[in-house]
């Protein structure tokens, strides 16, 4: 019988809403921290090497060619790959070779 009246006195108070949000809410904060604060400081690294890049430098493209910068004309960079010359977007460069980066 004393159960039974604990009980419906729980149930008559009711539960607050904040604190059933809480798990939720720390769940959240938790993903922000492990996987949007690293994603979007790895993506500001490569538009700050990106937007460094200078004739001369030794690159890779995302497609895997490595190559020398001889030309910079807006969101296009000209690569000396062996004989040939390519075009390759900037966004599409995956990182420069050797040396520290540049500030």
């Amino acid at each position: 019988m004393e159960t039974v009246l604990l009980l419906a006195q729980a149930q008559a108070r009711g539960a607050n809403p904040i604190i059933s949000f809480l798990p939720l809410i720390f769940l959240f904060i938790l993903f922000w921290v492990m996987i949007i604060v690293p994603q979007r400081r790895q993506a500001k690294e490569h538009a700050n090497m990106v937007g460094s890049l200078q004739k001369g430098d030794q690159i890779v493209t995302a497609g895997g060619l490595i190559g020398e910068v001889t030309g910079i004309k807006n969101d296009e960079i000209q690569v000396k790959t062996g004989t040939s010359i390519v075009v390759v977007e900037r966004a599409k460069i995956a990182r420069r070779l050797g040396g520290e980066p540049r500030k």
